[in-house]
């Protein structure tokens, strides 16, 4: 399975430790950078991840700046992303359980790298149930159409 990885420069570090560890777990990690501090733009780096997921080169997208926000609403205007923006490991969880999220972002200046693996865990490990959503992430994609 890939994942597609992109952050800003307040994010290189971040990004490194969960390069790292979404390998170690057997992931293979298609980096889109940026591997520089130099201040650059969080929107380039968020639209690279969302359309590597919705063309399908990667499975899954984790993106990281500031605070993940940015970076989330970059990747969250390409056509058939679902972004979740997580400080804590639940709302991973379920944003992968009921919403069938495909882009994880969170902020380097917000969690500390031991959460970030917590958070990437829940978000990786868990699968959509479909059922009950379906539904309702059917009607998501409905209104990018409109």
């Amino acid at each position: 399975m890939k994942i597609a990885m992109g952050n800003d420069h307040s994010a290189v570090e971040m990004k490194e430790a969960m390069k790292a560890y979404v390998e170690s777990k057997g992931y293979e990690v298609i980096d889109f950078g940026t591997n520089s501090t130099e201040s650059c733009d969080y929107p380039e780096f968020g639209e690279k991840v969302g359309r590597a997921v919705a063309s399908g080169e990667a499975d899954y997208g984790i993106a990281i700046c500031g605070t993940g926000i940015g970076i989330g609403i970059a990747a969250g205007k390409v056509k058939g992303v679902r972004v979740c923006t997580c400080s804590e490991p639940y709302s991973a969880r379920l944003s992968r359980m009921h919403n069938n999220t495909n882009v994880l972002t969170f902020g380097a200046r917000v969690i500390g790298v031991e959460m970030a693996k917590m958070i990437v865990d829940e978000w990786l490990d868990n699968k959509y149930e479909g059922g009950r959503h379906e539904r309702r992430v059917q009607m998501l994609g409905e209104i990018e159409n409109r």
